[in-house]
């Protein structure tokens, strides 16, 4: 890497320069060119990396900004602290998702329910919810629900469609 007289960066054959982002109006006014500017920087001398987010507050508010940049600092550091320094992961391989919102998803996921013996068979439960919530909705689709009572008298009558009809018997299937 070397600085041609220009200030302009070449890194092999390829040329960087800095291009003018801002212009001054006036003695205390700067106007940006752009709605939102994300701009690096790498301090040779002290081996330190920067990053500067510059965003229009008539499009973006506060904390808007500032989940770009916690987003970016959680694929940052996917990207350069891992395990292997020397492995590039591709960008599709790194997550957006920051860890409070990690947590958020691993918690609506937690669909474990403990019942109260370990010998209770799932058709047990489900009757044992029907007598305590006979009138609660208990399956939903587009503009149709059933409540557990409804639903417990149709798997009624298609448990003994199976048997008497089908001779399909407990161990079958």
């Amino acid at each position: 890497m070397r600085r041609d007289e220009e200030g302009e960066i070449m890194i092999g054959d390829s040329r960087f320069s800095l291009l003018p982002f801002s212009i001054k109006i006036s003695e205390d006014e700067i106007m940006s060119k752009f709605d939102f500017i994300l701009s690096f920087q790498h301090d040779l001398n002290l081996n330190e990396f920067s990053c500067t987010i510059n965003a229009s507050l008539d499009l973006f508010n506060a904390e808007t900004v500032s989940i770009i940049a916690q987003r970016l600092q959680t694929v940052l550091h996917q990207q350069f602290t891992s395990f292997n320094s020397q492995t590039n992961k591709p960008v599709h391989e790194l997550s957006l998702i920051l860890s409070n919102e990690r947590y958020v998803m691993q918690s609506l996921n937690n669909t474990q329910i403990s019942f109260s013996s370990s010998l209770t068979c799932i058709h047990h439960e489900f009757v044992y919810q029907v007598m305590k919530h006979p009138q609660k909705l208990a399956v939903e689709l587009d503009e149709q629900s059933l409540t557990y009572c409804e639903l417990l008298h149709y798997v009624q009558i298609l448990s003994l469609t199976l048997l008497n009809e089908y001779y399909v018997f407990p161990g079958d299937v």
